[in-house]
């Protein structure tokens, strides 16, 4: 078994550090929140006063943290994670970031002897408290071959996207198409019920019919209609709005990259800073349904 240090703790990073320990992983953990670290310290981890000290003696590390500036600053320069790391260290960097700022650390890495790869992930809090997240992984495959076991722990489907940087190409992708999924379902479900349709029996035919996609499947934005649901919690729980914004607008940077044509993940991206600026941005994104209702 690996010796693993796991950096950043949040919403996503808790959930996933404790399905390493649950499958036997000997953990050091850092965040800059304690009382993540003391969660995790009374089910078997090591907390640390720094990532550095989280990272020192490891044979992998995983982070797992809010963007691109936090992962170059984490591992990037004379005091990154990087420059401590002994060669042959495998890096396994879970965050959503800008592809562009994945290759920049994947060559810091590689000039190294560092086996670096990216591996943003999808399936929300639920899946990766599950352990059935989705893995998106850019990198070499022999890397990918030593990192499976850990992958293997924390999720379902584990997808090999391609060279430095796919694993997040892959994953703006898929976020650019589950919000728009997410905004036609909405403004779909607003109108029926403004014409008279009972919410449950219209998600129930759309479901059903050519118009059925993951959200009315899994997720549905209309108060009440899937108990589980955020939409029922008071848009609570989830995958905040401010974070679907955060994916849209590195979808914008990439299709920027490559002369893509994007207008609706262009549109997609004005709505949900709109909900930011309404202070929805800590809600789950299928708050977005509050736009189309009066």
């Amino acid at each position: 078994m690996y010796q693993i240090a796991f950096i950043g703790l949040g919403h996503m990073g808790l959930p996933m550090a404790r399905n390493l320990l649950k499958a036997g992983f000997a953990l050091k953990v850092f965040d800059l929140v304690q009382a993540a670290m003391d969660e995790l310290a009374g089910e078997g981890a090591l907390p640390t006063s720094s990532a550095a000290e989280a990272a020192a003696g490891a044979q992998v590390v995983v982070s797992m943290l809010p963007a691109s500036r936090h992962v170059e600053g984490l591992y990037l320069g004379a005091d990154g994670l990087l420059a401590r790391l002994k060669p042959g260290t495998l890096v396994l960097e879970c965050s959503t970031i800008a592809p562009e700022s994945a290759r920049k650390v994947h060559q810091a890495a590689s000039a190294r002897g560092i086996a670096l790869l990216d591996a943003p992930v999808s399936g929300g809090t639920a899946g990766a408290a599950a352990g059935t997240l989705t893995f998106m992984i850019g990198g070499e495959a022999a890397a990918l071959a030593k990192a499976r076991p850990i992958f293997e722990a924390m999720g379902k489907n584990i997808f090999h996207a391609g060279p430095d940087g796919a694993g997040q190409v892959a994953k703006v992708c898929n976020n650019q198409v589950l919000a728009v999924q997410m905004i036609a379902t909405a403004e779909a479900m607003a109108m029926g019920v403004a014409n008279g349709l009972e919410p449950a029996v219209l998600a129930e035919i759309m479901r059903q019919s050519s118009g059925g996609n993951w959200t009315l499947e899994k997720y549905n934005p209309w108060p009440g209609v899937m108990e589980n649901a955020p939409a029922s919690k008071g848009y609570s729980g989830g995958f905040m709005a401010e974070l679907m914004a955060k994916d849209l607008g590195l979808a914008q940077e990439a299709a920027q990259h490559s002369g893509s044509s994007t207008p609706m993940g262009a549109l997609a991206l004005q709505l949900y800073r709109l909900l930011l600026k309404q202070g929805k941005g800590k809600q789950d994104f299928s708050v977005v349904q509050q736009l189309f209702v009066e």
